[in-house]
């Protein structure tokens, strides 16, 4: 690999510039773009393909492993993260990034994590890639609730808010999110999704369906066993006899 192409996101002006001006003085670097968030970092892996991410982890909204987790297989760029804390240091690494900087980087720590990258990007699997964005989605998970879904609509990403959603199930390898008369498409497991929501606020009513509680308007039983669930914007769906119990305490 000669030239690598180069991403710089970072919330913070001063930060990502410093990081941008070295990716501009390095050679064999070519700097492609530069976002001030989480969206504006998945729209550019997406559209430019870089092989190369410089991110920042705290980020409002959604942070650099959330970026990570949510990048498509085919679009993950080799990842070095950056960051003022420390403490995220064995983080990175145990998701499997390239490399850690640490605020304010220096031109000998910048040089340092080019070379490693480019010995790792040289010898750079589709499994390393699936890894950072299972390991990312891990430490993703860990931060706490779920507050929205991250979808792609056109050639720009945007959140879907939990509280907008009415009810998900499953298709295929993405969850379909149903806001109103609009349905969203999210690449993530129920199993996972389950475990990131407020039980509080959701029921799931089937192995693949899960319902937002204050959406719905009637629980009916069925003869064959499981209950209908009419939701208030009038959909109908069918509760499985496994997850019955669940919804047995909704009526209580």
């Amino acid at each position: 690999m000669s030239r690598l192409r180069v991403v710089s996101v970072d919330d913070e002006p001063l930060a990502r510039e410093r990081v941008s001006a070295l990716v501009r003085v390095t050679d064999g670097l070519d700097l492609v773009g530069e976002g001030r968030n989480g969206l504006e970092a998945l729209d550019l892996v997406t559209t430019l393909t870089p092989d190369l991410l410089f991110i920042d982890v705290e980020m409002p909204e959604l942070s650099g492993f959330g970026v990570v987790a949510a990048v498509e297989g085919p679009h993950m760029p080799g990842v070095v993260f950056v960051t003022a804390f420390e403490s995220y240091a064995l983080k990175a690494f145990d998701v499997g990034a390239i490399d850690f900087l640490h605020k304010p980087v220096t031109p000998e720590r910048f040089a340092a994590a080019v070379s490693r990258s480019r010995e790792r990007l040289a010898h750079r699997s589709a499994r390393d890639q699936r890894a950072i964005a299972a390991g990312a989605a891990r430490l993703e998970r860990a931060r706490g609730l779920r507050r929205h879904f991250v979808v792609r609509e056109g050639g720009a990403h945007c959140f879907v808010p939990i509280e907008q959603i009415d009810w998900m199930d499953v298709a295929d390898n993405y969850l379909q999110l149903h806001v109103g008369e609009r349905t969203h498409l999210c690449r993530a497991t129920m199993n996972d999704v389950v475990s990131e929501l407020d039980t509080a606020q959701f029921v799931r009513i089937h192995r693949s369906a899960l319902v937002a509680i204050d959406r719905i308007a009637r629980i009916r039983p069925r003869e064959a066993g499981g209950y209908v669930i009419e939701l208030r914007t009038g959909a109908r769906l069918m509760s499985s006899r496994g997850y019955a119990g669940r919804i047995r305490e909704l009526l209580r």
